[in-house]
């Protein structure tokens, strides 16, 4: 059986992993390996450290499904649907802008984590957190891989989907096998960048706002705020509120290298601007997304992009096609027909 490590335990990675595993169950091991001590990726949900039901996303909010993607990924749409996972987003996002006629949004009840989680649950791959990619060498018709402070191990055929700058920073041999070509097409992908405020509130408290949600337009700071809770349709007198605030693009850009301590005040003073009368959060969680939202994809490889075909080494992700839903479920289905024509 071929053994294939897939880095990256995000949607891209996990539902890859999950058609391997209900296409070529017979022919392969399946391994999924990710830095985090979680899964997820961008589809990042946390819990509040004092109460396990009151949880927050941090990342991917609600997802949006086009006319068009809504039938070329039905299959997973319905599955997820059928599985509780998803269900119609019914409350109210104030100032969303939709993308298409027909668009219809979803949300996640037990945040949007559970997406990523759903697919690892039915790959059977072994997922291993707190593996951290730092060298992969070509050993004859095999990848050896180094995660960080623990021992290599050799596999079959590879599948990157982490960030395109983190690809570029592994050591080992790749650098030699790129084509140079290659190397300037994964150079010029960009992304944006954001901080991602989690604040978590006691069960008796009240966030006193019409909506579930909204973009904000007048703000140098604050692009987007959600009552979490709210927006999911989870209201509980027994379990606390939850809210999420994403700053905007040029807000990340100035404060990108600066730590969460130095920031988390800035983006609390500014919310306490547009929300007066908001009560006292019990907790509070900073993130920084470096790698937000890929503003520049890699060009003319729609999906994926395969480095080198003996041993497989194929790259895959949002950075190959768009930062969505449809666009990580697009390359997954690239990803895995390379496998399958490869393996």
């Amino acid at each position: 059986m071929a053994r294939v490590l897939i880095v990256g335990a995000g949607l891209t990675g996990s539902l890859c992993a999950c058609l391997l595993r209900r296409e070529m169950a017979n022919k392969v091991q399946i391994v999924v390996w990710d830095k985090s001590r979680g899964s997820g990726g961008r589809m990042s949900t946390s819990r509040s450290p004092s109460d396990p039901l009151c949880t927050v996303d941090l990342g991917a909010q609600y997802i949006s499904a086009t006319p068009y993607y809504a039938q070329k990924h039905h299959k997973f749409y319905e599955e997820l649907l059928a599985h509780g996972i998803l269900e119609p987003l019914a409350s109210l996002v104030e100032g969303e802008v939709m993308k298409d006629q027909g668009q219809k949004n979803y949300v996640t009840p037990s945040g949007v984590s559970s997406i990523v989680k759903h697919f690892l649950k039915h790959s059977g791959a072994e997922v291993l957190f707190d593996h951290h990619v730092t060298h992969i060498y070509r050993k004859g018709a095999c990848w050896e891989v180094c995660p960080k402070g623990r021992s290599p191990e050799q596999f079959n055929a590879l599948v990157l989907t982490m960030p395109v700058p983190q690809i570029l920073q592994l050591q080992g041999d790749l650098g030699s096998l790129l084509e140079d070509s290659q190397r300037q097409q994964l150079e010029a992908v960009s992304y944006s960048s954001r901080y991602a405020l989690g604040l978590f509130y006691k069960a008796e408290a009240h966030i006193p706002v019409p909506w579930a949600a909204k973009y904000i337009s007048n703000s140098p700071c604050i692009r987007f705020i959600a009552i979490d809770n709210k927006k999911r349709n989870l209201e509980s007198p027994e379990c606390g509120a939850s809210m999420v605030v994403h700053t905007s693009v040029p807000f990340g850009i100035k404060h990108l290298e600066e730590t969460k301590e130095e920031v988390e005040p800035i983006i609390l003073q500014e919310l306490n601007k547009l929300l007066p009368h908001l009560p006292q959060p019990d907790s509070i969680k900073c993130h920084k997304w470096r790698y937000s939202q890929v503003t520049s994809s890699v060009a003319d490889c729609p999906g994926q992009m395969t480095l080198l075909p003996q041993p497989l080494l194929v790259c895959g992700g949002d950075s190959f096609t768009h930062s969505n839903f449809d666009g990580c479920i697009e390359s997954a289905l690239m990803v895995f027909d390379v496998l399958k024509s490869s393996l």
